[in-house]
């Protein structure tokens, strides 16, 4: 930018005056400085008998500290990239600023409210080890999907709490059956169709994929059962699936099917995908431990982005660089 060169008059500080360029006023830099900025070229003269201005850098200026009001970042929008759909979803440049302005990289990060991840996921950018905790398994599921989608399948890290055996299954099942129904869902990548408790019409999580059209999308819907299960259970599944005109209905359960139940679900039919070359099993009956032995729903490959979960933006580098902050209070700054 070209800066000013004039200064207050002879005041406190002394600032001289004399003529320079044609033009006389008091001047930041003695005169012999000015001449030498002029031969340095960092002085112009915009037009003639105008007043010289001082060439500077933006690489020169260190800037000016941030204060403790932040009103530059503003809340997510409806239509923003990184917005996932989680009701308390902090921006992520929010964030980024308090961890570069609070730590260095290799430090500990800790969020024990998580919600959607997005701590931990700005503090795995910039270079930081994280712990992040939350009491329910919708957002446990949320977070495992925001860090497979921004670092693609290569980070590494442990969730401490979820079940991984059937007694654990059983026992979460038994203390909470929504936290249960929530993290089965995320067994197999669904997302809920209720995140408060309430009537589910038969439907407790979708999965959206790909149909044989463009722009068509087609709908696997999930019931999952912690208690005793029959085969009403998948007639009932099946009117879910009619109802809602869904390719493919998922009954998940702790206990094994019985052979009435096989029986109806084999009797359903088929969805065939024309793009795929495929035909699905209509009704399909999943348990907890098969789910856990790795088993997945048989169906077409999800190609779309973020329909059943939001899909968080894949992660480029950033530096992790540290910011310094500045308290201010009613006298000023401190």
């Amino acid at each position: 930018m070209l800066d000013k060169l004039t200064a207050p008059g002879m005041g406190t500080r002394g600032h001289p005056q004399y003529e320079f360029m044609g033009i006389t006023r008091y001047w930041v830099y003695s005169k012999e400085k000015m001449e030498r900025l002029l031969t340095e070229g960092r002085i112009v003269q915009p037009g003639p008998g105008t007043v010289p201005r001082y060439k500077r850098y933006l690489d020169e200026v260190k800037g000016i500290a941030y204060g403790d009001t932040w009103d530059d970042i503003f809340p997510i929008n409806s239509m923003a990239l990184e917005r996932l759909g989680y009701p308390t979803q902090k921006p992520e440049a929010l964030l980024e600023r308090i961890i570069k302005a609070s730590s260095n990289e290799g430090d500990l990060v800790f969020d024990p409210f998580c919600g959607c991840g997005t701590t931990i996921a700005t503090a795995q950018k910039l270079k930081r080890r994280w712990i992040g905790i939350d009491i329910t398994h919708l957002a446990i599921t949320l977070m495992k999907t925001r860090l497979n989608d921004a670092f693609g399948g290569q980070l590494k890290y442990q969730v401490i709490g979820e079940p991984v055996s059937i007694p654990d299954a059983a026992a979460l099942a038994e203390s909470d059956p929504y936290q249960f129904q929530w993290w089965a869902l995320g067994l197999v990548g669904a997302r809920p169709v209720e995140q408060k408790k309430g009537a589910d019409k038969g439907i407790d999580g979708k999965i959206v994929f790909q149909g044989d059209a463009p722009g068509i999308f087609e709908n696997v819907v999930i019931s999952v059962k912690a208690g005793h299960v029959t085969a009403n259970h998948i007639r009932d599944l099946r009117g879910v699936v009619d109802r809602e005109k869904a390719a493919i209905g998922v009954l998940i359960s702790m206990e094994d099917p019985t052979r009435p139940m096989q029986t109806e679900a084999v009797t359903t039919g088929f969805f065939e995908s024309k793009t795929w070359g495929k035909k699905y099993p209509k009704i399909q009956l999943l348990t907890i431990a098969e789910l856990l032995a790795g088993k997945k729903i048989d169906m077409p490959p999800i190609r779309q982005v973020g329909v059943t979960f939001k899909k968080a933006a894949r992660h480029r580098g950033p530096e992790g660089e540290q910011l310094k902050i500045k308290e201010t209070d009613k006298r000023g700054t401190r």
